[in-house]
């Protein structure tokens, strides 16, 4: 009996439903991975290292039950999440972590985690919210001082060859993944935005060789993929933390495309690379402080209001233009201020622009979301 060839999106469901289990095979073969949460940790350390980077996920599928007893319930729900599958012991195959000052609730996790879970490697990556000249210099002294840290726990010189191979490799893989949103530019697309959530959730887990061999099979495979003929609203999804496919179906299931995104597990992490520069460290400072679309990030204000908002959010309109959007969806976790404080001045310059928005606030948890349903649908009457 001939057994059916595996296709790449059954590899990326698999992936995606067993997380952690690439990494927990790896590190049985001797490997150590490192966790980190956020865009902002340069993963080319990791990997110049031969350190296995796995992005931290929570899970909207199981109820916080540990973790209220260390963090309070006003907390970012998917930092409480997280920090509840560690107690749990879903993250004890992590040999290390890495956080960054992203907001005020990633940096306490961080003293939390390190107490409590006791890694054998951590370390604290203090990010400017501010960007100026000495913004820069001061991250460049926090990444050399990461790096030497991790040369020290890998007992490895990080050294320019190591570290370009390294660029290169995770380059590769942002550019494949911009390749694959091309393919979400036709009408219908090619590929599902639930889809692309699971793609993007899989490669979280898995070094990044083997993620950019995943991403070129998936786009080998995506023209044959079946197509829905009928027509449907293209939506661009706003917002922070989404690892999980939960949301985007249940706005694909009401009737609509979700063919781009702002996402910080999404287009945010590889929309930008990491370009040229005689001292790698200054390319890697430029991509991950000036290039990364963050509201933790305050951006010097330009002219007056209307071109300071233009100059924040422009990238956000031609996402929007380039892909055909027709509407867009604000996903905001609750309690984030950071998104909170942005909204108003978001909603209002892309409703300036001819995109309906609709803003929608969530706990972190499948047993909420489907409660705005009714939201959505009457949403994408309105879009027609």
């Amino acid at each position: 009996m001939v057994r059916a060839k595996t296709s790449a999106m059954d590899k990326v469901k698999q992936l995606y439903e067993n997380r952690g289990a690439r990494a927990r095979e790896l590190r049985v073969q001797g490997k150590k991975i490192i966790g980190y949460f956020c865009c902002y940790p340069p993963v080319e350390f990791l990997t110049a290292l031969d350190l296995v980077p796995f992005r931290i996920q929570g899970t909207v599928k199981e109820p916080v039950s540990r973790a209220d007893a260390y963090l309070e319930t006003i907390m970012c729900p998917f930092m409480r999440s997280c920090f509840d599958l560690a107690l749990k012991g879903q993250y004890d195959f992590l040999d290390g972590l890495v956080v960054p000052h992203s907001c005020d609730t990633v940096q306490r996790i961080y003293d939390i985690w390190k107490h409590y879970k006791k890694p054998a490697y951590t370390h604290f990556i203090n990010v400017p919210h501010m960007l100026d000249a000495t913004s820069y210099e001061f991250f460049k002294r926090e990444l050399e001082s990461f790096r030497r840290s991790l040369e020290e726990y890998a007992g490895v010189e990080l050294t320019q060859e190591r570290l370009d191979k390294a660029i290169g490799l995770h380059n590769e893989n942002r550019s494949l993944l911009r390749e694959l949103y091309e393919l979400r530019k036709q009408d219908p697309p090619l590929m599902s935005g639930t889809q692309v959530t699971q793609l993007l959730v899989a490669g979280m887990g898995i070094p990044v060789q083997e993620f950019n061999d995943l991403v070129r099979d998936v786009i080998r495979e995506a023209p044959s993929a079946p197509k829905r003929p009928e027509p449907r609203p293209r939506l661009l999804v706003y917002g922070s933390e989404m690892d999980d496919t939960a949301f985007i179906q249940l706005v694909e299931d009401c009737g609509a495309n979700v063919v781009m995104d702002d996402l910080c597990t999404a287009t945010r992490c590889f929309w930008q690379d990491v370009k040229p520069t005689p001292d790698r460290m200054d390319g890697l400072v430029d991509r991950y402080l000036g290039g990364l679309n963050c509201p933790r990030t305050y951006r010097p204000k330009t002219g007056s209001h209307k071109e300071d908002v233009e100059n924040r959010f422009g990238y956000l309109l031609d996402h929007a233009k380039d892909f055909g959007v027709q509407g867009v969806i604000f996903y905001i976790i609750r309690f984030c201020d950071t998104y909170e404080f942005d909204i108003p001045d978001v909603r209002d310059y892309l409703e300036e622009n001819g995109f309906p928005v609709l803003h929608l606030e969530d706990d972190y948890s499948v047993f909420t979301i489907g409660q705005l349903r009714t939201r959505i649908q009457a949403f994408l009457e309105t879009i027609g």
